[in-house]
Parts: C-alpha cells; sequence; structure tokens
C-alpha cells in the first residue's frame, strides 16, 4: 500500500504495472529444505510407486527437491536499508517517467493545434462557395420550374419559399458553432490540468458540426472540405487517446 500511494501521488490516470524483483548477491542461503515436506513427498511417491508396480528412480531426491514448498524462506522480510533503496529507485523511475510524459505532451500539442489550425482554414475556405451554391439552388428551381407548361407562378409566394428553403441549408450559425468549439479546444489545451477526457468531448462537439455541415452542402466543393475537415478531426480523436 505504501508503493501504490507513492504511485498515486504523482501519476495521473492511465494504467501502471509495478514489479520490485530481488535477486540475491550474497553467500548467506536465506532459504532452507522443509524436512517435513520432502518426507510427506517420498512416502506419497513411494505409495504410488508400489499401487502401480514401478520402482522410483535413482534420481528421485533431486526429483523432490524441484516439488513447490520443499523450500522454505528463513526471511522474507525487507531491511529498512533495502526499502529506502526501494524507494529511492521508484522515485528516480517516477520521475523518468513524468518527464517523459511531459515532452510527449509538449508534441502532442503541437500536433493537436496543427490539426485544430487545419479545421479552421477548412472552415474559411467554405464561405466563397456559399454564395455561388446559392445562386446555384435559385438557378436550378428557376429552370425547373420553367419547364412547366400552363402554371402560372405567384412570384411573390415563390420569393418567400424560395427564402425558407434557402434558410434551411444556410450554414452561418454551425461555422459560428464550430469556431466557437475551435477556439474552447485550445483554451481547453492551455490548461495545465489533465483535460484529455474533456477535449474528447469537444472534440465529439466538432464532429457534430461537421456533420451538420456536410449535410447542408449540396455543393461539391463544400463536400470536399467536409471530408478534409473530418479527416483532421479523426487524427485528432486518435491522438486525444494519449492526453492526460
Amino acid at each position: 500500500m505504501v508503493l501504490r500511494n507513492m504511485l498515486l501521488r504523482h501519476l495521473e490516470r492511465g494504467k501502471v504495472d509495478l514489479t520490485v524483483n530481488v535477486d540475491l548477491i550474497s553467500r548467506d542461503v536465506t532459504s532452507k529444505i522443509d524436512p517435513n515436506v520432502v518426507q510427506q513427498y517420498h512416502r506419497e511417491l513411494s505409495s504410488l510407486a508400489t499401487a502401480m508396480g514401478v520402482t522410483m528412480p535413482a534420481d528421485w531426491l533431486s526429483l523432490l527437491l524441484r516439488l513447490p514448498e520443499v523450500m522454505r524462506q528463513e526471511n522474507e522480510t525487507v531491511s529498512e536499508e533495502e526499502w529506502q533503496c526501494i524507494e529511492k529507485a521508484i522515485e528516480e523511475a517516477l520521475e523518468e517517467l513524468i518527464g517523459f510524459r511531459r515532452q510527449e505532451g509538449e508534441m502532442l500539442q503541437q500536433v493537436l493545434t496543427g490539426k485544430i489550425e487545419a479545421i479552421r482554414s477548412l472552415l474559411a475556405a467554405v464561405e466563397p462557395f456559399e454564395a455561388e451554391r446559392t445562386e446555384k439552388i435559385k438557378s436550378r428551381l428557376y429552370e425547373a420550374l420553367a419547364t412547366l407548361e400552363g402554371v402560372e407562378l405567384d412570384r411573390n409566394r415563390l420569393e418567400q419559399e424560395m427564402i425558407y428553403y434557402l434558410e434551411k441549408l444556410d450554414v452561418n450559425e454551425e461555422k459560428t458553432r464550430l469556431a466557437h468549439h475551435l477556439d474552447y479546444f485550445m483554451e481547453t489545451l492551455r490548461q495545465g490540468t489533465s483535460q484529455g477526457k474533456k477535449l474528447g468531448f469537444i472534440a465529439q462537439e466538432i464532429g457534430r458540426e461537421i456533420n451538420t455541415l456536410g449535410s447542408k452542402s449540396n455543393q461539391s466543393g463544400m463536400q470536399r472540405i467536409v471530408v478534409e475537415m473530418k479527416d483532421e478531426l479523426e487524427q485528432i480523436k486518435e491522438q486525444i487517446l494519449n492526453v492526460l
């Protein structure tokens, strides 16, 4: 529990495995043969050999010494000096681990910043297509109506319906919310505390706005931009898994 608490004080999130191996380098023997266990094994093996009608092997003693519980540890406790060495070694390992995490975090911050700025640039690239998209939709509708023979059009009503239809395809709200989410992501990324889960939630909101933008795009140029946004976002989600 002492070692467990030491790890909890220094580390955030993640799965940590700690293994301490002890190698005896002194000449003092810290384990002894337990004769009672050896005798018990011998009686059982002799009885089994008799029942099966076979003789005991010539090296039966060496076989018995390899069986479980034959060797008994005389001293299983760790001395104060050894314990201090263990604590020091673990503290050094923790310092190196935290240092590595910090370096990896700086690298991830650069990568995530680049991806967010790429999405921001793609968002700005949507604007030139919006006016073109609106005019194309109007032209397509007027051309379709012109093919109808014997139908009188109410121009005022047509303009009203056109405005209503174009408003449903308007993406200004999605663009505004997406820009806000991008700013919030960067703001959260710069905070010093553990923000991995929060960044994941913000990435989900970014994805929702990009999907809505794609469903309303109705224009090949905008759709290509949305695909590029999704590609950048998927890479962001993969990298977030490595953020504390």
